[in-house]
């Protein structure tokens, strides 16, 4: 299946011992983390954004695939990554944040940290609740993509949100929230105050059950979901590279 033009993954390399692993969102592209793949790549960072299965092509080929697949290319990057640098953190968007999450109570102290957007672990929204009782019958729904306050800026995303992946992603959150204790790492959590597409509470419950005994918080309040792309992307931008460089300043004493 043809990727859609600025879909593609991405790679910076460097002679960093420091790695980053860029996760999109559901329905979404790596043209999400360009941006932040490029500030990172230019604080000497080697980053890595891999296209997840089923993403960047038709929202048809999303419902074909599930969460173990999203799940597994992440694992994969995450091992590539490894064998070149030492120190891997694990940055997220959205559903992105979610794999980090699972890749985080998997892989311990293997993870230096996590950077969290938006990161979705449950809904409250009747419509996807509905959809996921429907995914047998109800093909797609209206679309998720788009959520940016910044005028003029544009999601590369699917405009139908596939149901079947979407029951997926559903299964998903249920494992990733009740693993939550298990996850210790250095964990800088962004969220943005108005968010159309995961509620606020899915940062609060983040933020309340993992056990990170560094865990930072920062409020978005010039952006909507898509935070990587709006108003406040130079402020997440500089607060995660400083969070990295907080990180490795206490590793190396």
């Amino acid at each position: 299946m043809p990727v859609l033009a600025g879909a593609e993954p991405f790679v910076h390399d460097t002679s960093s011992e420091v790695g980053v692993l860029l996760c999109h969102g559901f329905t979404s592209t790596p043209a999400t983390m360009r941006p932040w793949g490029e500030h990172l790549a230019e604080a000497g960072y080697t980053v890595r954004c891999p296209l997840l299965p089923g993403h960047g092509t038709t929202w048809q080929d999303c419902n074909r695939t599930r969460w173990p697949d999203w799940y597994a290319c992440l694992r994969r990057e995450f091992a590539e990554l490894s064998r070149r640098c030492p120190r891997v953190f694990v940055f997220g968007l959205s559903m992105g944040g979610t794999l980090a999450l699972r890749l985080a109570e998997d892989l311990g102290d293997a993870i230096s940290g996590l950077v969290l957007v938006n990161p979705s672990v449950l809904t409250r929204r009747l419509d996807a609740k509905l959809a996921t009782l429907l995914a047998d019958v109800l093909p797609s729904a209206k679309g998720l993509a788009g959520d940016i306050a910044r005028p003029g800026v544009v999601e590369l995303a699917y405009d139908r949100t596939p149901v079947r992946a979407l029951a997926s992603l559903s299964r998903l959150w249920r494992l990733t929230r009740r693993d939550l204790p298990s996850v210790t790492q250095p964990l800088l959590l962004a969220h943005s105050a108005i968010d159309h597409v995961v509620e606020p509470v899915n940062a609060a419950v983040v933020a309340a059950n993992v056990r990170s005994g560094d865990l930072r918080e920062v409020v978005l309040h010039n952006s909507y979901h898509v935070a990587t792309l709006d108003n406040d992307a130079p402020l997440l931008f500089r607060s995660s590279v400083e969070f990295v460089e907080s990180v490795r300043q206490v590793g190396a004493r």
